[in-house]
């Protein structure tokens, strides 16, 4: 067993399973899933952005040659509503002005994936790592802004039976269309049902700098993470 010790032994292993024949491994397949898309919320330059959760819908066209060599390219689509909220610093005794806007939004994501596999019986687990870009396009050119300040001298009413504290105003404010790079990870399994039919049950995480498609606030400029797990099946040629 002494060969088993020499790296040399290893690589020509790994190289082997390379050319290992592709009649059982290889795949071509369309696939559809839908998921739904779980981000988290940022906080910078006295900002704090939350994403709406949505559904969405992923569109994957695959190859894979051999455990090894496995690509795809994918396209999804899902609301990306996002809310905008100013943190002010320390408030005075009488309070803060805050304003809050909701962005109604589309994200388009794009990305070229390695996809390394195994083929067990009618499964087949195999695992994502890809890049792209993600944009976000918001569905209205102007969104509303509310603003709640505090009510300073008239016509404040602070002796009513509800006394008035605080007023609120409305605006628009412009908004605008944003391109970022993303980074995509996860892992699932393809299970056969069918000769050329067959189930895709995967989960994909993303990892990108949040949208800025406000023009009124600073951008957080933060680094965020969308969750996805997901369901489809996929059609083989």
């Amino acid at each position: 067993m002494h060969f088993l010790r020499n790296p040399a032994t290893w690589i020509l292993v790994a190289f082997a399973l390379t050319l290992f024949p592709v009649s059982s491994r290889a795949q071509t397949d369309i696939a559809g899933s839908l998921y739904g898309a779980f981000g988290g919320t940022t906080t910078n330059n006295g900002t704090q952005q939350s994403p709406a959760n949505q559904a969405g819908g992923l569109i994957e066209l695959r190859h894979i040659a051999n455990p090894i060599l496995g690509f795809e390219a994918t396209y999804s689509f899902n609301r990306a509503n996002q809310t905008y909220t100013s943190q002010p610093g320390a408030c005075p005794a009488f309070g803060c002005t805050i304003s809050t806007e909701s962005v109604s939004t589309n994200a388009h994501e794009i990305t070229g994936d390695w996809v390394p596999s195994l083929h067990i019986a009618n499964l087949r687990p195999f695992a994502v790592l890809g890049a792209g870009i993600l944009l976000d396009v918001p569905v209205n050119s102007q969104a509303t802004v509310t603003t709640i300040a505090p009510c300073i001298g008239l016509p404040c009413c602070l002796t009513c039976a509800q006394p008035v504290l605080t007023t609120t105003t409305t605006s628009t404010s412009p908004t605008q269309t944003t391109a970022k790079p993303v980074y995509a990870y996860g892992a699932g399994v393809d299970w056969g049902l069918l000769p050329h039919i067959g189930v895709r049950l995967q989960y994909r995480g993303n990892l990108y700098s949040a949208p800025n498609v406000t023009k009124l606030f600073a951008s957080t400029n933060a680094f965020t993470h969308t969750a996805e797990p997901m369901a489809g099946v996929y059609l083989r040629f």
